[in-house]
């Protein structure tokens, strides 16, 4: 059986990125502090806590993918998707919920540090990659999708995120890894 992902709209693609549009999402997440790898983990920890019965009524959430990480962010349950304050060496860790659940409908974390929020609609610039998870790998990314939109005439907003989509037994050469940026605006339209 599949792992669910949130849907999108491919909006362009061409061989450095590919832009998608993502309707409003549903996310349980936790911030940690710590180093990005670490961070992760233990992030992935806390929110499969909930996701595995950690909540009031102890129902079980099917798993979905990716589990998105971005860096320096502090953000309000139900607060705008906007970075509000920054902290060297704080990650927020992300997992969708299944689509159909709001957060009205989703059962209360048993764990205080996990909040569940609406994440609203929005344009996301994506770079696809397979390979190991390390800080290395990751900012190379980072910086060939950074390059690639600026050439394109794409401006960005907020944090990367970094997405990844397959469970750490996974060879590190099949796994699907993506950064991910927000897109502020586009390309100017050329005139005829």
């Amino acid at each position: 059986m599949a792992t669910e992902q949130p849907a999108f709209k491919s909006v362009e693609r061409t061989e450095a990125f590919e832009i998608r549009d993502y309707g409003a999402l549903v996310v349980a997440e936790t911030t940690v502090e710590g180093p990005q790898l670490e961070a992760g983990n233990e992030g992935f920890r806390r929110l499969a806590g909930y996701i595995f019965g950690g909540n009031r009524g102890e129902k079980r959430i099917a798993m979905t993918a990716p589990v998105n990480q971005s860096k320096g962010l502090t953000l309000e349950p139900q607060g705008p998707a906007a970075q509000t304050s920054t902290k060297a060496g704080t990650w927020l860790v992300q997992f969708t919920m299944p689509a159909g659940f709001t957060v009205e409908t989703l059962p209360e974390p048993n764990d205080s540090r996990v909040t569940l929020r609406t994440i609203p609609a929005r344009r996301v610039a994506v770079r696809q990659y397979s390979g190991r998870w390390t800080d290395t790998q990751y900012l190379k990314e980072l910086t060939a999708l950074r390059t690639a939109l600026e050439r394109a005439g794409y401006r960005t907003r907020g944090e990367p995120t970094w997405a990844r989509y397959d469970p750490p037994i996974m060879p590190f050469f099949l796994r699907t890894n993506e950064v991910q940026l927000e897109v502020e605006s586009g390309p100017a339209k050329s005139g005829s």
